[in-house]
């Protein structure tokens, strides 16, 4: 596996040439995506010399330890070491997935249970609110259709980062959230005190860097416009700024209503369906590769069941990971970075096993 550090130091060495030259900064497109991967390889990089500095250091103590014993006993803290540092460049080099630095636009739709289901669809926003905030991320709500309860029919909100380095991008961390969240909780409207089982689906999209990335013909696109309603249907505006945009080709839909300007609105729901149209791409050359870069934990099926809030006993379990802990009140305040690295640990293993079978 290591026979690759070689190649990707050198094409280190050339984008570090690249981003010294001015008139790469004048494409602000390509100027991002090589300073993604400048990033990516940096982390190589260092995790190469911080090995080769690891094997320099036991050698040099086996070395000395022949005349003097005292080196003897470093020895074995210092074969700890390199197998920690062996282990580190070797999960650096499994091919990552090359939409990890790019931001996402998340979508958060009620399912079963009606009332309680748009209710937990809040609570779900607010904990990715709060995680997104603990992580630094900026985040933008396009578009929310509430429930006569306080809670969402669906919503729709854009999560950014601001760094550089693609395994700190937003969609290495929410990748994946996707699927069908379920709750167990007495619902407020529930007068007996007993426990019901709702479910949220969540979709997640990478946002598309530049329009230029995904090509839709204006003449593809049927657009709709009709004034914003609240819950309960009445009308909240008095002027036709809600649009709806229909993709002929595929048959996408987006609605926004979120703002009060029909242009912002437009804007918003192109957003959004560029991001469902690269997703759509992406899914397709996924099966068109025998799903080469499908996650073995983050399944395309958007109603695969993929994790379960119990509140009565205060836990929450991932049934593809299989991680299970008792902190459910921490989680939905948005602590959930270890639940995330359990899910980024089984794709890692995943990918290992795969580059295991093909050598």
């Amino acid at each position: 596996m290591f026979e690759s550090v070689r190649s990707l130091i050198a094409e280190h060495t050339a984008l570090q040439d690249q981003l010294a030259d001015p008139a790469l900064h004048a494409d602000a497109a390509r100027a991002k995506k090589v300073n993604r991967r400048y990033a990516e390889l940096g982390r190589i990089v260092a995790a190469h010399e911080a090995w080769q500095q690891a094997g320099d250091d036991l050698e040099a103590a086996q070395e000395l330890a022949k005349e003097d014993e005292a080196f003897a006993e470093e020895v074995p803290a210092l074969e700890s070491a390199l197998g920690e540092a062996q282990e580190k460049l070797r999960r650096l080099l499994i091919p990552r997935d090359p939409d990890d630095g790019r931001d996402v636009i998340m979508e958060i739709k009620g399912g079963e249970g009606g009332a309680e289901s748009a209710l937990f669809a809040a609570d779900l926003l607010r904990m990715y609110l709060q995680y997104a905030q603990s992580k630094g991320w900026k985040t933008e709500l396009l578009e929310r259709d509430e429930s006569d309860l306080g809670g969402y029919k669906n919503v729709q909100v854009a999560i950014k980062s601001n760094a550089s380095d693609p395994s700190q991008g937003v969609w290495a961390h929410l990748k994946y959230e996707g699927g069908v969240h379920r709750v167990q909780r007495v619902p407020v409207t529930e007068t007996q005190g007993r426990i019901h089982t709702s479910t949220t689906g969540v979709l997640v999209f990478p946002e598309v860097d530049e329009p230029e990335e995904v090509t839709i013909d204006p003449n593809e696109l049927k657009i709709d416009v009709y004034r914003s309603s609240g819950p309960g249907g009445q009308s909240v505006n008095t002027t036709d700024s809600a649009v709806r945009i229909t993709h002929l080709p595929t048959g996408i839909v987006v609605s926004m209503q979120n703002e009060k300007s029909q242009l912002q609105n437009r804007e918003a729901g192109m957003r959004v369906l560029r991001a469902r149209l690269l997703a759509r791409q992406q899914e397709e050359q996924a099966a068109a590769a025998s799903d080469a870069r499908r996650s073995q934990i983050r399944s395309m099926d958007r109603s695969e069941r993929i994790r379960t809030y119990n509140f009565p006993e205060n836990r929450i379990v991932d049934h593809r990971t299989g991680y299970k802990a008792y902190n459910l009140d921490q989680v939905m305040d948005g602590a959930l970075e270890p639940i995330i690295e359990s899910a980024v640990h089984a794709d890692e293993e995943s990918r290992l096993a795969e580059i295991g079978d093909e050598a």
